[in-house]
């Protein structure tokens, strides 16, 4: 089973570190190339993280800050040591005998003044030791509540697991992030799927509707597709969250053999402060590595948990993953699950959980158009529909309500009805 691409797989760099150039009204992104010299850079710095192992955040910044020193590249280095302290490479904690807030506020009730016994840092620390050891039940130096006193602070956790990348898997990581980094100011995306693999458009749509993005989609499985994606720049509010999303679903794009991707970018001049338009143009032979995997990705845990207690339960429908794509106008349905008995009875399953008002209506638009009256709609009773503008009486599937999970009993219910 593929796994949902998550904020921890999916680290992107800040737009200080974003570097592009103008090409007459094209925009650039900086690249490095897989040479010597850039090998050399990424080799470096993950041999800094592995001997930092065990060591306190600080004590990586300060190697890294020696690092960087005053040469010109100073912020490709910067944007290579970002990626690395991602999630997907870097676990840093918080080591300390007992949360630091609660530990500062045992110290300080201590310390506090007393006609009776006056109290050194040393004693305080001392007796403190000696009340967290019989508390909880093995020794507590001094040192370590020391230590522990400001553990929260980012600068003191522990840099205690590093899953190193080789030189050349970071460097294409960084590549990417740049060509990310160009979606945060778009205002409108165009991509031209041309004729695939069926299952690579699944593919594609299963992240465009994982991250919620606000796609037109015309065309069919024989033909290809033509994807028009409304960018951050163009919503009434320009949204940072929106535009991250949209760059987290260019990895997934590269899973498509052929296509072609162009963009309308909205830049800020930074000596006039007035708007200027760029383009951007990107295909499939743009030689970025992706670092999603090709499996099938769960839209939200309520798939993945029901997935998983539908394998427990004695029955003879199979239920199949997102087998189904269901062309309408202006997009294309995927429903979460195909339900097959063996006496050939075959019903479809969507399951609409936590999702954004303009979604929700999106979402039952397409289930008026598709007509589909084998599909069962599996919605959960937190969704404000009402406020939402969504009428559920008037779509063609069966309805079935669940709370905070999915049983599947309720929809072998529905199924049997």
């Amino acid at each position: 089973m593929g796994g949902c691409c998550t904020s921890k797989e999916n680290p992107v760099l800040p737009t200080d570190l974003l570097m592009s150039r103008p090409a007459g009204e094209e925009l650039v992104p900086k690249r490095l190339p897989l040479d010597g010299k850039s090998l050399a850079i990424a080799t470096h710095l993950i041999t800094l993280f592995q001997q930092s192992q065990g060591n306190p955040q600080k004590e990586l910044d300060r190697l890294l800050q020696e690092l960087e020193g005053e040469s010109t590249d100073y912020r490709i280095k910067r944007g290579l040591a970002h990626l690395l302290k991602s999630e997907t490479f870097s676990t840093f904690e918080i080591i300390s005998p007992l949360e630091p807030q609660l530990l500062r506020q045992r110290v300080f009730a201590l310390s506090a003044p007393s006609p009776a016994l006056p109290q050194t840092a040393s004693a305080t620390l001392t007796t403190l030791a000696l009340q967290l050891s019989e508390e909880l039940a093995y020794e507590v130096l001094p040192d370590q509540i020391r230590t522990g006193l400001y553990a929260d602070l980012s600068e003191n956790r522990i840099l205690t697991q590093f899953n190193p990348p080789t030189p050349e898997a970071l460097l294409h990581r960084y590549n990417l992030a740049q060509v990310q980094g160009i979606f945060y100011k778009a205002s409108q995306i165009r991509i031209n799927a041309h004729r695939n693999d069926p299952g690579e458009y699944k593919l594609l749509f299963r992240y465009l509707k994982l991250f919620g993005l606000m796609a037109y989609i015309e065309g069919d499985a024989d033909h290809g597709f033509a994807i028009a994606i409304d960018g951050p720049s163009s919503l009434f509010k320009p949204s940072t969250r929106y535009g991250l999303d949209i760059a987290k679903m260019i990895p997934a794009l590269l899973h498509v053999t052929k296509w072609s991707l162009s963009a309308e970018l909205q830049i800020k001049d930074p000596y006039t402060k007035e708007q200027k338009t760029r383009r951007f143009s990107l295909n499939s032979g743009c030689k970025l590595v992706s670092h999603y995997p090709p499996g099938k990705p769960y839209d939200s845990l309520l798939e993945s948990a029901f997935a998983d207690r539908w394998a427990t339960l004695k029955t003879d429908w199979i239920l199949e993953r997102e087998v189904d794509l269901i062309p309408i106008p202006g997009s294309v349905m995927i429903p979460d699950f195909r339900l097959v008995h063996p006496d050939g009875r075959s019903v479809l399953l969507e399951i609409v959980g936590y999702w954004r008002p303009e979604y929700l209506r999106k979402k039952f638009s397409q289930v008026r158009q598709s007509g589909c009256e084998n599909l069962i709609l599996a919605i959960s009773e937190r969704l404000n529909l009402e406020k939402a503008g969504v009428k559920v009486a008037d779509t063609p599937a069966k309805i079935i309500w669940f709370k905070d999970k999915l049983l599947p009993k309720a929809v072998l219910a529905a199924l049997e009805e």
